[in-house]
């Protein structure tokens, strides 16, 4: 607390604590800047939509979250329509997407009886938002903190920008060793404290690129926490059966790079700066997320799930029928709305866009015949 009562920033916390205790890892410091229960980014603010910091797909057409709701609709019946219907969210933002997967799935008179929704959320802020969203579908939801309480049972899982806002850690190539690197103090012009990147202890990588060499000043980026919830899914539906569909922006090949990043207002900013008032992200690396998968699985003794190519979002919702769908909702509309529409399927799934920069992943049953999947396997 500050002399006169208020509570100090989470910039002059997190610089009081490198002071204190000397530079902190890049994960550090995005889970403070992230998950702080009083001043993080996702506990306290709202930050999709126009008014917030950035737009999910599911936000740019109700098609995205409908032909979502038709893949989990039939890997459900190939599973053998198991009662209940667990349908699970990860980091469901404003419940935007899963209301559009239920009014999909409802379609089916049998998916729709069987329907138990599960939401894994850590802001109170986006929960009350979920909550609204529901309940406009009359529709409801139990939600948890953490995967470790979902039901042990089968579940059929989708998580769209959920993997990129996990802590990532960063290695950087100096002098022919590798050395993580930090968040530390720096002073200005001025003589003004302010954060800066920094190289730390030399590590390590615990997954090496051995080609090509490196460059001087190259960054390798992991992501542990999303190689463990991987893990621990694919256990999950190994173990009780299921589906599982991730979708994020990222890379679908190892490499090297920064793409550690803040989006604040729709527009990148410098991810040092406010701390806990901006989205930091990084691009998700998808090879890493499919051999942590194919890693659980081997060690399991059941290993009946089926670890799918990754594939482009654009050729995800071709697909399963965008062009189609798009078509229904402007027939009879107006060249306004019509226009709305085709501009939606642009962003969704044009390469430039949206379309070849996300990508998506799956897990599912060996009994179970894909959608898009399968045909590739």
């Amino acid at each position: 607390m500050k002399a006169d009562g208020q509570t100090a920033s989470l910039d002059e916390r997190l610089k009081r604590l490198i002071a204190l205790h000397g530079p902190i890892s890049i994960a550090t410091y995005m889970a403070q800047c992230l998950s702080d229960p009083d001043q993080g980014y996702y506990t306290t603010a709202s930050p999709i939509g126009a008014e917030g910091d950035f737009t999910t797909a599911p936000e740019i057409s109700q098609m995205f979250g409908e032909l979502i709701g038709i893949w989990f609709l039939s890997v459900w019946q190939q599973a053998g329509r198991p009662t209940p219907f667990r349908l699970v969210e990860l980091g469901p933002g404003r419940g935007t997407l899963i209301t559009d997967m239920v009014r999909a799935i409802r379609s089916n008179p049998e998916a729709a009886e069987a329907l138990d929704l599960h939401l894994v959320e850590i802001s109170e802020a986006l929960t009350q938002q979920q909550k609204t969203s529901l309940a406009k579908i009359d529709s409801t939801a139990t939600w948890h903190q953490s995967i470790q309480t979902l039901p042990d049972a089968p579940l059929f899982i989708v998580a769209n920008e959920f993997f990129d806002a996990l802590p990532i850690h960063q290695w950087v190539y100096h002098d022919n060793k590798w050395h993580e690197r930090v968040v530390g103090i720096g002073r200005d012009d001025a003589g003004q404290n302010h954060l800066t990147f920094g190289l730390g202890a030399v590590k390590d990588l615990p997954s090496p690129i051995t080609s090509p060499r490196p460059d001087e000043g190259a960054i390798r980026e992991q992501c542990p926490m999303a190689e463990a919830i991987i893990s621990q899914l694919s256990n999950h539906l190994s173990s009780h059966g299921g589906a599982a569909l991730f979708i994020d922006y990222g890379c679908d090949r190892d490499g090297y790079g920064d793409t550690f990043q803040a989006l604040r207002k729709h527009q990148y900013a410098s991810p040092l700066q406010s701390p806990g008032k901006q989205d930091l992200t990084a691009h998700v690396n998808f090879m890493a997320l499919v051999e942590a998968a194919r890693k659980a699985l081997s060690e399991s003794s059941i290993n009946s799930i089926t670890v799918s190519p990754i594939i482009r979002q654009g050729q995800f919702l071709l697909s399963m029928g965008l062009l189609e769908r798009a078509g229904q909702l402007g027939a009879g509309k107006g060249q306004a709305q019509q226009d709305d529409i085709r501009t939606a399927v642009e962003r969704l799934a044009a390469p430039e866009q949206m379309g070849d920069l996300f990508k998506l992943l799956a897990l599912y049953g060996s009994e179970i015949q894909a959608p898009v999947f399968s045909e590739l396997t």
